[in-house]
């Protein structure tokens, strides 16, 4: 279904809770709401802005940021995991398209009320409605004031790429560079945090903590089944384009179909033992980035911040426990956890170093 763009289409809406809204306001304008060819075509320049390459220039000032987050627990205290890996997002994103720090908390808050808009904790007295409308109008918001900046003072960020791109010929509008700014934000920030969220309340107090930090040779691997464990996109939405059969069943032009990710990642056809957390897994063909032309466009940042977030945790604690109840962030889109509060154990080389 996400590979046959011929069939289902994007530009109806991907997600749940349009469910009954009309479509996708953002059609052929932002990225994840576009059909191809023209997806692909407005896919190139970020395409190429977050290979793995270019990326690579960023990774120790995302390095520095992540040992910022870690540094609560530096001493041996217990600190919120999950608190301190909401903020991954940013310390990855906020380098490339230029993000101010004192941004990043309100920015995190308003894609959580756009991606958890079930969540008590995120969503407004008025309930889910008003919760999804001012989580967008704000982002919307703040990337057209950031954009029409930039359009006057250009800075070496992917914001100004974009606004200087082509696409069949002409200039991307200043509406569709917001939107695949908001698209960014919340391909990251609602989902990044929940992949060592999940593999590290998986691990925790087990042998397989330890196990991973000793074989440095098995950190993409592990890096792997981490994203196949967590799946924090849960499902993706699409519309019918035409009456068609699917597994032996009838759906009719215009139907919405929801492919569960998280379910086929755990699909015994393709895994084996697909409840156990293996880092030795291999092959690994899970389908957290997704599949087909809307495969995460963003994949390689994603990678890049977890490898370095695991190499820290590793090189920080040689032993980590959960101490508190975890707490699930309520969400028909995203699968992960909210709080988690954990106790590591300092490596003695680095209590050492920081004395």
């Amino acid at each position: 279904m996400l590979h046959d763009y011929t069939s289902f289409t994007s530009e109806r809406g991907t997600l749940r809770n349009l469910l009954g809204q009309g479509g996708d306001p953002a059609a052929g304008q932002q990225l994840a709401a576009t059909d191809p060819p023209r997806h692909d075509r407005m896919r190139t320049p970020l395409k190429k802005a977050l290979a793995a390459r270019p990326l690579e220039t960023y990774a120790d000032r995302i390095r520095s940021g992540i040992r910022d987050l870690l540094a609560p627990g530096a001493d041996g205290d217990a600190f919120d995991f999950a608190e301190a890996m909401s903020r991954l997002p940013l310390v990855a994103l906020a380098p490339i398209l230029g993000l101010p720090v004192e941004d990043h908390a309100r920015l995190i808050r308003l894609a959580n009320m756009s991606t958890a808009e079930e969540d008590p904790e995120f969503q407004l007295p008025g309930g889910i409605a008003p919760t999804l409308k001012q989580g967008h109008r704000e982002i919307f918001a703040y990337f057209s004031d950031l954009v029409r900046h930039r359009t006057r003072v250009p800075g070496d960020d992917l914001i100004t790429a974009l606004i200087g791109t082509e696409v069949d010929g002409e200039r991307l509008s200043t509406g569709s560079v917001i939107s695949n700014c908001y698209s960014m934000l919340l391909g990251s920030a609602g989902t990044l945090p929940h992949v060592p969220t999940g593999a590290v309340l998986e691990l925790a107090g087990t042998d397989g903590y330890a196990d991973w930090a000793a074989h440095p040779e098995l950190l993409d691997p592990g890096v792997e089944e981490a994203l196949r464990w967590a799946t924090p996109a849960s499902n993706f939405m699409r519309y019918a384009l035409h009456p068609l059969e699917l597994s032996g069943v009838r759906i009719a032009e215009g139907d919405a179909v929801v492919a569960y990710l998280a379910a086929a990642n755990r699909d015994p056809d393709m895994f084996t033992d697909p409840q156990v957390f293996d880092i030795r897994r291999r092959p690994n063909r899970h389908l957290a980035f997704g599949v087909g032309h809307h495969y995460c466009v963003g994949s390689h940042l994603a990678r890049l911040a977890l490898r370095l977030l695991f190499t820290e945790l590793f090189a920080l604690f040689s032993a980590i426990d959960v101490v508190g109840e975890p707490e699930r962030m309520q969400s028909t889109f995203l699968s992960g956890f909210k709080r988690l509060s954990v106790i590591g154990q300092p490596r003695r080389e680095r209590r050492e170093e920081r004395a």
